[in-house]
């Protein structure tokens, strides 16, 4: 057949027809019966405008700090004083059979914590003398000490973490929040990713990418140095009012070419030049951290014009204080195996930790001086554990550190519809196993999509012929944390 002759009769056929009638194609009378139903779809002509969710939403934004690498939660949060009875002793046979290890094998020797432990706020929260910052906020926070995962490899451990599955390719957490929520500002993104020490997280962009949904709800990269993002300026020799004539004569391309095969990523495209267009004005001022007080800055360690943790988390504040809905920060340098003094559990924690437990707890404070607090969900943690024995490579070595563990970590979150002052779950004696109030990572992933609106076994996305979720097949809301 003649492909052009084929092409003609392609767009008269009755599929075409109905996916291009307007309110009365297939499409949009599918949109409307879902929204009859409490549905959060977005609009076709905006879809980044805010929605109202289907059920009460105790968050209306989210600040999600990722500490990659796996932060150990037996030298912060987890004291473990059986542990400390029997450091230096062999692992237990019952315990090692069946278990894998990412770098331990053989048997290892149990290893109690070097640090100091004391108990702070109402709720008598255990802490350890590594983060001195974080004793001051124990009445603001929920602490899962109950968390465990189905892998002990950082890539695929953080990429279920933040997608649900453990391959590229399915939708991110943020992203399912701005596909669902939008965004309150439509001069910023709704969604932003922040990196700090100098190094992308193991799982990669998909751990802020938009999968299989349109890639308007991927996060936007932002840097704390230099300029805010890449690509987002005019070229040599193109000036504001051109790049404004050329975008329009690109949308209006656009629009012809959605009109007549209305497919969403047409939709996307216009969206994303747009935002870019008005990011270049917004976002050099909302990223421009010297125009905070003095001692607002001190408060949270920052260095303006710097790269830094404590940067991006004044940044953070500054972004969901403009409406952006999801803003997402990774610090790298959590893998603390041992190998190096860097990565030791008792100097290199301290340093570590003394670039980062100032900066979240002024975040926290921060907020809640604001009145953002209460619908801001802040949740800080890695995407697995750490062993209760030493690394098996540096078995030999002064310094101290632990291997991957997925069995048993624990994190925290604040604000946002959680309970405040809050401890829920515990590990056995030694911190090899839950001992009470299991939270999978896709239960903790049901119980954000909860505060934030959704009923996780609801919000779907349809793709090659099945519905899509954030938690798979799996997960419950954790209710025992709502406040």
């Amino acid at each position: 057949m003649n492909p052009v002759r084929h092409d003609s009769l392609q767009l008269t056929t009755r599929r075409t027809f109905l996916n291009g009638a307007g309110q009365f194609s297939l499409g949009a009378i599918a949109l409307q019966a879902l929204q009859g139903k409490g549905s959060a779809m977005p609009p076709a002509d905006n879809p980044m405008a805010p929605r109202v969710t289907p059920q009460a939403a105790k968050a209306k934004r989210v600040i999600y700090l990722h500490m990659s690498g796996a932060p150990p939660h037996l030298d912060l949060f987890d004291y473990k004083p059986e542990l400390v009875k029997h450091d230096g002793q062999d692992c237990p046979d019952s315990i090692l059979k069946g278990r894998t290890f990412a770098f331990t094998t053989g048997v290892p020797k149990l290893m109690g914590t070097p640090r100091s432990f004391k108990q702070y706020g109402k709720a008598g929260m255990w802490m350890s003398d590594a983060c001195p910052n974080f004793h001051t906020i124990a009445d603001e926070i929920t602490m899962v000490r109950s968390m465990h995962t189905d892998q002990f490899n950082h890539a695929p451990a953080e990429l279920l973490l933040f997608t649900g599955h453990t391959r590229q390719g399915r939708p991110s957490l943020g992203s399912w929040a701005t596909y669902g929520l939008g965004t309150e500002n439509q001069d910023l993104p709704g969604f932003v990713t922040l990196i700090s020490s100098g190094t992308q997280p193991s799982g990669g962009q998909g751990l802020w990418g938009s999968g299989f949904i349109p890639s308007v709800y991927q996060g936007v990269q932002c840097r704390s140095k230099g300029d805010p993002v890449l690509y987002a300026s005019d070229p040599a020799g193109m000036d504001r009012n051109m790049r404004r004539r050329t975008l329009d004569a690109l949308r209006t391309l656009n629009e012809q070419q959605a009109a007549e095969l209305g497919h969403p990523e047409t939709i996307t495209r216009i969206a994303q030049y747009e935002l870019a267009y008005r990011m270049q004005m917004s976002v050099p001022e909302v990223m421009d951290i010297s125009k905070e007080p003095a001692s607002v800055i001190e408060d949270y360690g920052a260095k303006p014009g710097e790269a830094s943790f404590a940067n991006n988390c004044l940044l953070a504040r500054r972004l969901v204080e403009k409406g952006v809905r999801f803003v997402q920060l990774f610090d790298w340098g959590w893998d603390f195996h041992g190998t190096s003094e860097a990565t030791g559990i008792t100097d290199g924690l301290t340093k570590k930790m003394s670039e980062t437990d100032r900066p979240v707890a002024a975040l926290i404070k921060d907020l809640k001086q604001r009145g953002l607090l209460e619908d801001t969900l802040i949740i800080w943690g890695g995407e697995f554990g750490r062993t209760p024995f030493r690394e098996g490579r540096t078995a030999a070595s002064k310094v101290l550190g632990r291997d991957h563990y997925p069995d048993c970590f624990t994190l925290f979150m604040a604000g946002g519809g959680v309970k405040s002052g809050f401890d829920y779950g515990s590990t056995d004696d030694l911190g090899f196993s839950i001992a009470e109030n299991k939270v999978h990572v896709h239960d903790f992933q049901a119980t954000v999509m909860h505060l934030l609106g959704f009923d996780h076994e609801r919000f779907t996305y349809r793709f090659q012929g099945r519905n899509y979720r954030l938690t798979d097949v799996h997960g419950h809301v954790v209710k025992e944390l709502l406040a």
